[in-house]
């Protein structure tokens, strides 16, 4: 059985661990306590919200949303900006049950969406969002980076 819980500081450790598989999965240097101090301080401050999803005693996934606000439409969102499930825990459905905490989250702040951004070519999550009931835009993303030796 999966339970899903609003991450608080007990949990740290765990998410730690699974936030830094999560790094690590998108080519960044494992480095556990730089990703424990981010998640303090973003849980601390309020600036970002993190479900967790356990198997018995074990945390196997978590996903992590930041509040934004559209001027346009006067309304809180929020982005989901990371999604991640253990690798030993994968295609039993706790991706699809993350999604739907977030989504449920969401609504019962009062928000009026949420907003995601994922690679054209990760197919698995796009099939992953599509069947769990999110539509793709064709909305044009740019950035602007600001990393040391770019100008």
């Amino acid at each position: 059985m999966i339970t899903i819980s609003r991450a608080g500081p007990a949990d740290l450790d765990a998410l730690a661990q699974l936030f830094d598989a999560y790094r690590q999965f998108y080519g960044q240097p494992s480095d556990i306590e730089r990703g424990r101090k981010w998640l303090r301080e973003r849980l601390r401050f309020g600036e970002s919200m993190v479900l967790l999803a356990h198997q018995a005693a074990n945390a196997v996934g978590f996903v992590q949303l930041y509040p934004m606000f559209s001027s346009v439409r006067t309304a809180k969102t929020w982005i989901l900006n990371d999604l991640y499930v253990d690798a030993g825990a994968r295609r039993k459905g706790i991706a699809r049950q993350l999604l739907q905490a977030a989504a449920d989250f969401a609504k019962t702040d009062g928000a009026v969406g949420i907003a995601l951004e994922t690679n054209t070519d990760n197919t698995a999550a796009r099939a992953l969002y599509r069947a769990a009931g999110w539509r793709e835009d064709a909305t044009q993303w740019y950035s602007l980076r600001f990393e040391p030796g770019l100008h």
